[in-house]
């Protein structure tokens, strides 16, 4: 009998192939201290170079393999290892603590982990934790004398089934052997789906005890269209995924050809796909995949692994650099977003209960100006090198989008005062992701020249819950009826005042919710990337005029899984 298994959908394609199983090295330290700290430095310093001249070797094979961006990747890990702070403060630990060099690099990565551990749905943390926990275990197997597992001696066409599957491992892969990936930890981050969707390869991730229920030799069918693992299929099960993997290929020749066209529905409705980024590297991807712009930039990329905030100047120079590469399309930079989740190490931020309910984003930015006014002043600088929108997050209530507008315009007037150009079109809007400015959206709409809809957080706080928390997860549902009145509220509202709205949260890649946002009159959909050119490719198919009465229909429905019954019915293409 087969075992179906879910998680998420990392990398698009379906494959079919048995299952191997990567078993990690036993890297396990425990808390030793050495009365000879200079021999500790040394080993310390061995181990540096010994993973640097490794990683050197697997950037020169990733960009064979790979490409340019892999090397972007695996080049960020030498640039941990060349970084004088990662260094110093393992050193300061051998010697102010007397640890071996090894518990010494195990304690400085549980502090930084602390400050990059991916909660929700920060991508960017999660991408940097992964790089940092690849790096250590590097340094950590020279200084055990570990060897590393090596995928690129697989010599079987096979499904690599692992706890996490890192950017060296991808560049070791044999392209002839590897069928697809399941991994029990992760989510789409931007490394990894630049890893696996370079090589084509169908991925899920983030698939609860994959490793404890799938053995070596098992027949898999890896779904990554849809983010399921089949163990040991059926015949029937088999042969109904070669067909939707034959349909999927099909899609895909489709999509290649909207790259460079305009998202249209087939009524004529235009709408809007971007891309959520957060690393240049995401600004190339979004490229590739048919982004027409870049509805939220993470600008939190700056601020991390850092020992002092970033300066006008290093900020403005990474702005000019995004909305540059953009040419003319328009970027939305979200100001600085911490508190929650996503600690800074020189942003000392006080004991929180509930961090998640406190001083977080653009409280912290009104609380602490010189935060804020340095990278207002770097955002208006750049703004006059393409097409700059900049919004605030977490705002709560109009006084609030009134502070922070008024220092925009302040810094605004400023630097024009000082002979220093800023573009005249400059776009001020603000995430709604508190449901109370959902309910006050025809005032907000009179303040703001736009809305991003933060889906995650609105969902979140709409019904008291914590997604990431497995006991309640069952209650963070996109398509409940709730969700959509409050949607299509904010939409009428903005739209009433001749303002636009768009959304960047998952919501606003997910084939059942994509029908009735175009039927409401979403703006604009910021999404990963891999997910562009299929969210694009739907909306070319559909008649917003024909989704009118699916609309009605599913915000008088009783349940989100009524909702979904309901879209399945009318839009039949969201099962592929």
């Amino acid at each position: 009998m087969s075992i179906l298994l879910t998680g998420l959908a990392a990398s698009s394609g379906i494959t079919i192939a048995p299952a191997h199983l990567l078993v990690e090295s036993d890297l396990s330290i425990k808390k030793q201290h050495t009365a000879d700290e200079n021999h500790e430095v040394a080993r310390l310093h061995d181990s540096f170079a010994l993973s640097k001249t490794e990683l050197q070797h697997l950037s020169k094979r990733a960009h064979e393999l790979l490409g340019q961006r892999a090397v972007t990747i695996i080049d960020t890990q030498i640039a941990i290892l060349d970084d004088p702070t990662l260094q110093k403060k393992i050193i300061d630990r051998i010697n102010s603590h007397h640890d071996t060099a090894e518990w010494a690099v195990k304690r400085v990565e549980d502090y930084y982990l602390s400050i990059f551990e991916r909660k929700n749905d920060n991508e960017y943390l999660y991408a940097r934790a992964t790089a940092l926990r690849d790096v250590t275990k590097r340094v950590l197997s020279h200084l055990l004398n570990v060897p590393l597992p090596d995928p690129g001696l697989l010599d079987h066409r096979a499904i690599f089934v692992a706890n996490n599957i890192t950017p060296t491992d991808t560049a070791q892969f044999d392209k002839r052997y590897v069928a697809g990936i399941v991994t029990t930890n992760g989510g789409r981050t931007s490394h990894f789906t630049i890893m696996s969707k370079t090589l084509s390869l169908p991925a899920v991730v983030g698939v609860k005890d994959a490793t404890a229920i799938i053995h070596d030799g098992d027949l898999l069918i890896v779904d990554g269209i849809h983010g399921k693992v089949i163990v040991n299929p059926t015949k029937e099960e088999v042969e109904h995924y070669r067909l939707l993997a034959g349909k999927f290929i099909q899609e895909q020749q489709k999509w290649g050809a909207l790259k460079d066209k305009q998202t249209v529905s087939a009524d004529g409705r235009r709408f809007e796909v971007g891309a959520n980024v957060g690393t240049f590297a995401d600004v190339i991807d979004a490229q590739e995949d048919g982004a027409e712009g870049i509805g939220l930039l993470r600008t939190e990329f700056l601020y991390m692994s850092k020992d002092e905030l970033p300066t006008e100047e290093q900020q403005f120079n990474a702005y000019k650099r995004f909305v540059s590469a953009m040419n003319g399309q328009r970027v939305v930079a979200r100001t600085l977003d911490i508190g929650g989740d996503k600690k800074l190490g020189m942003v000392a931020l006080p004991h929180e209960d509930n961090p998640y309910l406190g001083f977080r984003a653009i409280r912290i930015g009104l609380a602490r100006p010189e935060i804020l006014r340095p990278q207002l002043r770097a955002l208006l600088r750049a703004s006059v090198y393409g097409r700059l929108a900049i919004m605030f997050p977490m705002i709560a209530t109009i006084e609030e989008f009134q502070a922070a507008r008024a220092i925009l315009d302040d810094e605004k007037e400023k630097l024009e005062q000082a002979g220093i150009q800023v573009a005249k079109n400059i776009e001020v809007g603000m995430m709604l992701e508190i449901p109370a400015v959902a309910v006050m959206a025809e005032h907000f709409a009179k303040y703001v020249d736009f809305f991003s809809i933060g889906s995650n957080d609105l969902i979140q706080y709409l019904f008291a819950v914590d997604r990431g928390n497995q006991q309640v997860a069952y209650l963070y549902q996109e398509l409940h009826p709730a969700v959509l009145r409050m949607v299509r509220q904010v939409i009428e509202a903005a739209h009433a005042e001749g303002k636009w709205v768009g959304m960047c949260g998952e919501m606003a890649n997910n084939p059942y919710a994509v029908p009735l946002l175009m039927a409401m009159g979403l703006d604009e959909f910021s999404m990963s990337s891999s997910q562009i050119l299929r969210v694009r490719s739907l909306i070319n198919q559909l008649n917003t005029r024909k989704l009118q009465p699916l609309v009605h229909r599913a915000i008088h429905a009783e349940t989100a899984a009524a909702v979904q019954e309901l879209v399945e019915k009318y839009v039949p293409q969201v099962k592929l």
